[in-house]
């Protein structure tokens, strides 16, 4: 009796258990959306963004994140990237545009986006690229941060470090933050002020963002890259307006916002395009 009791649990623990997910067809796509519940891959015909040329007052950022992008393509070390700064400057449209340049230029590149909530099903993920040694794969988190009480931090060092198996060769790893140390600045000063040992108390956690081998930091732009910004979009889709119309509803749709970044430019001219009677795509 005791044994057919074993036997039951053992069966209905198997059928509950996940099967181990086998890789999918990554020929159908260039990018793929990591969902857990059950585990899957699933291909995104359409990614969603800009032209690398069209991406302005980031030249620094771009330029080091293209070369650490083409090292990868090509078989060459790279670094994981965290992209950190102000909000609407373009970290995750950068990080779409350079893997679009890089399979424009190389080929052979999968970007892979996953949710911070699903950190935890991480390992998984990598066992499943890495069985794909013939692929390359930029496993890529958007608006990456960390709370009070969230342990999803501890989920992204298995990509960052890879415990004893070590990081996948054919995997890199990038990040957007609005904070360049992925936690509220009052939740590391809580910390430091009620711990017996402030060092170690925010050494685990404020450490995570040291793993990255490469900062990039985006900051607020001037006038001058926000018109720049509009410009461009106006010229790649065909919007006609003068530079002096321009820059008067450009500057007031700023001040309505209250903020001058890429993405109140790209606003602006979505409502202009759209006056225009022409059709863009977000």
């Amino acid at each position: 009796m005791f044994e057919d009791a074993l036997t039951r649990i053992a069966e209905a623990l198997e059928r509950i258990s996940p099967a181990p997910l086998a890789a999918p067809d990554f020929g159908a796509a260039d990018a793929f959306v990591w969902h857990v519940s059950p585990d899957r891959l699933e291909p995104v015909a359409h990614v969603n963004r800009v032209d690398i040329g069209l991406l302005v007052g980031i030249d620094r950022s771009r330029d080091t994140l293209m070369d650490n992008t083409l090292m990868f393509a090509r078989g060459l070390p790279a670094n994981n990237v965290l992209l950190w700064g102000a909000r609407g400057m373009g970290k995750s449209s950068l990080v779409k545009a350079a893997h679009a340049e890089a399979n424009a230029q190389v080929g052979g590149l999968k970007l892979v986006e996953v949710q911070r909530e699903d950190l935890p099903s991480i390992g998984r993920l990598l066992n499943v690229l890495r069985s794909a040694h013939d692929q390359r794969f930029l496993l890529f988190c958007d608006d990456l941060s960390f709370g009070h009480d969230d342990a999803h931090y501890k989920s992204l060092k298995a990509v960052l470090d890879g415990g004893i198996e070590g990081r996948p060769a054919n995997v890199v790893f990038y990040a957007t933050s609005n904070r360049r140390h992925l936690m509220p600045r009052d939740m590391i000063e809580n910390e430091r002020s009620t711990a017996i040992n402030p060092a170690e108390a925010v050494e685990e956690k404020v450490s995570l963002s040291d793993r990255f081998g490469l900062w990039l930091g985006f900051h607020p732009c001037n006038q001058d890259d926000y018109l720049a910004m509009i410009r461009g979009y106006c010229d790649a889709h065909g919007v006609e307006i003068s530079d002096d119309d321009l820059r008067a509803e450009a500057i007031e749709w700023q001040a309505t916002r209250g903020n001058r970044s890429g993405r109140v430019a790209w606003q602006y001219f979505t409502d202009l395009a759209a006056r225009r009677g022409i059709v863009v795509s977000s």
